[in-house]
């Protein structure tokens, strides 16, 4: 009786061993397997953080180039302002200068009909003279 229990017991014993050792092999194949996906997702992480890396770099030197373009862009506006600003000065200048030209050019005309208004007064009053001086002799 002794001798079937133990040798019962031995089986179990045998069966439960190779359930242990069964168990075991696969808990070894998941931590194999977990090792792996670990690695895998470690590899996956390291990717995306230079990716990132790379897309800050480029931000930032697209950014820059805006920021060097926005001030170029701002320099020109600002001569461009004082170039306005001076050829509105120099319109508003030759503007009087020709209102001066237009009132002296208006003086100039009447002088010269007034000239001419009393050159011909003077040319009547010859020709009346004569006229006169050609009746008396």
């Amino acid at each position: 009786l002794i001798s079937s229990a133990t040798k019962s017991l031995r089986m179990e014993t045998e069966i439960l061993e190779k359930k242990l050792q069964d168990a075991q092999m696969k808990l070894a194949e998941k931590d194999g397997d977990k090792d792996k996906e670990i690695q895998n997702l470690k590899r996956l992480i390291s990717e995306l953080e230079f990716q990132l890396t790379m897309e800050k770099n480029n931000n930032e030197s697209f950014l820059d180039k805006l920021r060097k373009e926005i001030k170029h862009k701002s320099d020109e506006l600002e001569k461009l302002t004082q170039e306005r600003t001076q050829l509105i000065h120099s319109l508003s200048q030759v503007q009087e200068e020709n209102s001066l030209l237009q009132e002296t050019v208006r003086r100039e005309c009447q002088e010269r009909y007034e000239l001419t208004a009393a050159l011909t007064r003077a040319r009547e009053q010859v020709l009346e003279l004569r006229k006169l001086s050609g009746s008396f002799p």
